[in-house]
């Protein structure tokens, strides 16, 4: 019995001494910070119209094919509509409407833009006695249905919608050309490239005969 009370000591001793080891590692790994949550990158920049180029993306850059931009009208206002329906349609305000337009913009023709941009000529809905008849672009932003814009040369547009799916018209007012290209879809509406001299498409627009071909404006 006398040689049983230091061998019993001795375990709890080294017990309480485990015990204790524990207890520290455990405080220790407690107190160290977890690592930082990586954060996504974000930009909090937004385009002001729909169908414009990616925060930060060049004008340059290679332009997707498909987007708001559509033979049908432009993201959910739809040819043939009229101006409350595309007004309710349409993500944001629209400003414009009969007599407020370059012209003699009346009730049978006038145009809608989105509130805030540029000039109206940057993007523009035509209204005619039949609703909504076509937009009209002059921005390098913007993506046409099947992918030109505003920047490319006719063989750029050639290369994207076919050498015999373009109808070269001359130009009204310079030495540039018309490049009409028809919906393969087989509906009324119409694409038009206009060009420069240079063969620098300067806009575009897509719409519905008359209106499309308009190159006045309402005229």
């Amino acid at each position: 019995m006398k040689l049983a009370l230091p061998t019993l000591t001795l375990g709890i001793l080294l017990a309480i001494a485990a015990c204790a080891d524990r207890d520290a590692e455990d405080a220790a790994s407690s107190t160290t910070a977890p690592p930082a949550p990586e954060l996504a990158a974000r930009d909090d920049r937004e385009d002001s119209l729909p169908g414009t180029s990616a925060p930060g993306s060049a004008a340059g850059d290679p332009a997707p094919a498909d987007g708001p931009a559509s033979y049908r009208g432009f993201a959910g206002a739809e040819f043939g509509m009229d101006a409350a329906q595309v007004r309710a349609v349409w993500d944001g305000e629209l400003e414009g409407g009969p007599g407020d337009g370059p012209g003699a913009e009346s009730a049978s023709c006038f145009h809608l833009s989105p509130a805030g941009q540029p000039s109206m000529g940057y993007f523009a809905l035509m209204f005619g006695e039949d609703g909504f008849a076509r937009y009209s672009v002059a921005n390098d932003q913007m993506t046409a249905p099947g992918g030109g814009r505003r920047g490319m040369d006719d063989a750029e547009i050639v290369q994207l919608y076919g050498d015999g799916k373009v109808e070269r018209q001359p130009h009204k007012y310079s030495d540039g050309e018309y490049l009409r290209i028809r919906d393969p879809a087989g509906s009324d509406a119409v694409l038009i490239f206009e060009t420069d001299a240079e063969g620098t498409v300067t806009e575009w627009r897509v719409g519905l005969p008359p209106q499309v071909d308009y190159v006045e404006g309402c005229a």
